[in-house]
């Protein structure tokens, strides 16, 4: 069984309307870098310039945020869920 990353409702545009993409297992750096290879444009809005996830971008694998894990050297198992969470900011 493939991993199953999850994509926001605001990124699908990007993904032709897909609201999960199945993918290889593997560090979470590996499994991100082959979405970006399939949908260029939503690698730009993950990771910037310098190959660095986004400040306003939040990854879970298996509802665990990733910078209490191992970040993107986090290893993605098969039938793993993987979340991209833009922040959301806003107020009064």
């Amino acid at each position: 069984m493939p991993v199953t990353v999850r994509i926001p409702t605001q990124l699908r545009p990007l993904t032709n309307g897909s609201p999960e993409i199945a993918l290889q297992s593997g560090k979470l750096s590996e499994v991100l870098g082959e979405l970006g290879t399939v949908y260029p444009e939503l690698k730009t809005r993950i990771f910037d310039d310098d190959g660095k996830l986004r400040r306003f971008i939040n990854i879970f694998v298996s509802d665990e945020d990733i910078r209490f894990l191992d970040g993107l050297d986090t290893e993605v198992t098969d039938q793993s869920v993987v979340s991209i969470v833009p922040a959301v900011a806003g107020g009064f």
